[in-house]
């Protein structure tokens, strides 16, 4: 019999064997997602998943730019970087150049390291590393499946979240509702007419809706734990992390960045991600695409603004539309990332995007570090400084460095610092690293 398996090789891949696409995609994702982490880094820990704690009291300037970034980027840049991930993964696996197991698993547990230095020493308790190292183990066991399995398995867990989102959507809004109820007999001197199961229901939404939110001596506390110097700032960040990683990552983080990987190793089986389609291919994924995550994210959009930011119209976890949207906006991009890609447009800018690509875990890592010198006791602590609209000047800045930086670099060295660090680490020896 005939030996049709995929050769095993442990050198590392040659730059020759880039696919250009790819790399534009992974860079415009990569600098897209600092619209979103750029609140996490600048405002108080509420902001990012409850506006009204800051667009309360707005201006309108402020409130424009919630909303454009609620309906442009929130959660589709976070599902494009993951549907690039997924791709690498098949295209680091299988193949011609397809890499061992072992080799895998050795890259995937750096890359775990390098997530746990973003989440600690760079203080960035938003980190999506160790959620992508996590995922990358289980993604292997399915690198040979066929893209229609993968399109059924992916679908199969966005309907399980969305089912998610709608069950505890519903289950809090009757904890909200109960919270009222008790508030209201208690202030009417009717106390004796609240059950114990309503209290303790009310205790569920008042606990749930503090985590969101802080008084005048929390907001001073935060400040201060934050900005006052670095180990103050690890300490509180040390805590967070503990939060996210006992529970937000294995609820949430987990079946998100799997479903998304998975969706993303479809799309690059079927050519989709290296531009190698037909243009109407693309052109038509740019208006389905954006037809309905335009629609979907406008609905949400307009419902969280004209509840006054209600906590559970604002919450990304309790919209059972949420993943339909992002997910729409990812496929609107692709389409038109990929048709630019394919007709050769914007060269001067797909040429940086791609630079942007190939230093990917470079770039995120310099977020980190930039933002934590900017905004935290590791440099000059101006958290809560700027408003929403203001931080979306320090991302242009921080964009245009790396579109500058990145082709520049790679002019004289073959790969980003990071990447020349985890190939090392990950083959065990030193690669070629200069021009």
């Amino acid at each position: 019999m005939t030996d049709t398996s995929p050769k095993i090789k442990i050198a590392p891949t040659s730059e020759t064997n880039r696919i250009e696409s790819i790399d534009v995609f992974r860079g415009f994702a990569l600098l897209g997602i600092l619209l979103l982490n750029i609140i996490g880094f600048g405002l108080f820990s509420p902001s990012y998943s409850n506006p009204a704690f800051d667009l309360a009291e707005a201006t309108m300037a402020n409130t424009w730019t919630w909303a454009t970034i609620e309906l442009f980027a929130e959660g589709a840049m976070r599902c494009l970087f993951s549907m690039l991930f997924g791709a690498g993964v098949v295209l680091f696996t299988t193949g011609d150049n397809a890499k061992s197991g072992w080799i895998h698993y050795k890259r995937t547990f750096w890359l775990l390291m390098f997530g746990l230095f973003d989440a600690y020493i760079l203080l960035w308790n938003g980190d999506i590393l160790v959620t992508y190292a996590l995922a990358g183990t289980v993604l292997y066991l399915l690198r040979n499946k066929p893209a229609k399995t993968l399109f059924i398995i992916s679908g199969i867990l966005v309907l399980l979240m969305s089912l998610q989102h709608l069950g505890m959507g519903f289950a809090l809004k009757q904890t909200s509702n109960m919270y009222d109820e008790v508030i209201l007999a208690d202030t009417a001197g009717q106390a004796e007419t609240i059950s114990d199961e309503k209290r303790a229901a009310a205790i569920v939404w008042e606990d749930f809706a503090n985590d969101f939110s802080l008084n005048p001596e929390e907001v001073e506390a935060e400040l201060a734990a934050r900005t006052a110097n670095y180990p103050d700032a690890f300490t509180w960040n040390a805590k967070k992390n503990a939060e996210i990683y006992t529970f937000v990552l294995p609820i949430f983080l987990i079946w998100d960045a799997l479903a998304m990987m998975l969706l993303g190793m479809a799309f690059y089986k079927t050519g989709v991600l290296q531009a190698a389609r037909n243009p109407a291919f693309y052109k038509k994924l740019i208006f389905l695409g954006f037809g309905i995550g335009l629609l979907i994210n406008g609905y949400e959009v307009s419902r969280a603004h004209s509840s006054g930011f209600d906590l559970l119209a604002t919450f990304a976890q309790m919209k059972p539309t949420y993943h339909i949207g992002r997910i729409g906006m990812a496929f609107g991009y692709i389409g038109l990332l990929g048709w630019i890609c394919q007709a050769g447009y914007l060269k001067s800018l797909t040429s940086r995007l791609s630079a942007v690509g190939r230093m990917a875990l470079t770039n995120y890592l310099m977020h980190s570090l930039i933002c934590a010198v900017i905004f935290t006791g590791l440099g000059f602590g101006l958290l809560g400084q700027f408003q929403r609209v203001e931080l979306y000047g320090i991302v242009i800045v921080i964009w245009l460095f790396q579109l500058w930086l990145s082709p520049l670099w790679l002019s004289r060295f073959r790969f980003g610092p990071v990447e020349w660090l985890w190939r090392t680490l990950t083959y065990g020896r030193a690669t070629e690293f200069k021009r």
